[in-house]
């Protein structure tokens, strides 16, 4: 392995004689058990019924209900909800700082936070949020069952497959269900919903929620899209890559208002 001069990191030397698998890049699942105050949760799971009103579902036969496409994208600023997020923007950031970002040169966004309640039945097809860098989902209800519907997680890629589509399985040489193919060759990795986890993913991985298959209870969660920029300027450039604060950009305004497109202050 190569790394940048000051940087480099050991390769720890395989026992003597046998086989050594070493893991690379792996993908960081935050995973955090919160304990809200019970009444708090009952408060926010009827605030988010009403707030949902009539609707079953999404447009899409069999698919939860989920505020973003119906109105309800930003319960940030919500009285019921707003007190929960301070907690919950603290261990992004907790998140980010094991992946090795400095605090101090970023500036992190809330793009939207909504509710999802998926009833008896119901799913969320497998998608990712190209809009955001880090996702987040917090259960309001769930035993660890994973009766209400696991959140499952694909891998972008399946290098350890060797021959591409065996990892899918139909009957390939695979051992998937046994411990020595499970942790390299998995095809998806679920999660079972828990009242008070909190789960913190990068945005770019593809996931689904799988059927809620508990007759009597309905799954409610809080999704969050948040963003990642370089911290307001100070009259220093953004690093690369990173875009600058969103308070740095400038609208570019309409041909025919005649307004000017950009502030006139030489930078």
């Amino acid at each position: 392995m190569c790394h940048p001069p000051g940087r480099s990191v050991p390769t720890p030397a395989p026992a003597p004689g046998k086989l050594t698998l070493q893991t690379l890049f792996p993908l960081a699942l935050g995973m955090v058990q919160l304990h809200p105050d019970p009444l708090d949760t009952a408060l926010r799971l009827q605030e988010i019924l009403r707030l949902r009103g009539e609707a079953s579902g999404n447009p899409q036969p069999g698919c939860a209900w989920t505020g973003d496409i119906n109105g309800v994208w930003r319960l940030q600023r919500h009285p019921a909800f707003a007190p929960l997020l301070p907690s919950l923007l603290c261990h992004a950031w907790h998140f980010l700082a094991e992946l090795g970002f400095q605090r101090s040169r970023l500036a992190l966004h809330i793009q939207r936070c909504w509710p999802v309640v998926s009833e008896a039945g119901q799913v969320v097809g497998r998608h990712h949020h190209p809009n955001a860098h880090l996702s987040a989902v917090y259960y309001l209800n769930g035993d660890g069952s994973g009766r209400s519907g696991c959140l499952r997680f694909f891998p972008a890629a399946q290098p350890n497959e060797l021959v591409p589509g065996l990892a899918v399985g139909h009957g390939g040489p695979l051992r998937l269900a046994e411990a020595a193919g499970a942790p390299w060759n998995a095809p998806w990795f679920d999660v079972a919903p828990r009242a008070g986890l909190l789960l913190l993913f990068p945005s770019c991985v593809e996931h689904e929620v799988l059927e809620n298959r508990d007759p009597d209870d309905s799954r409610f969660s809080i999704s969050l899209d948040l963003a990642l920029s370089a911290p307001l300027s100070k009259g220093e450039a953004p690093p690369e890559y990173l875009a600058p604060h969103p308070a740095d950009w400038d609208p570019v305004a309409d041909a025919a208002s005649g307004a000017p497109a950009f502030r006139e202050d030489g930078a």
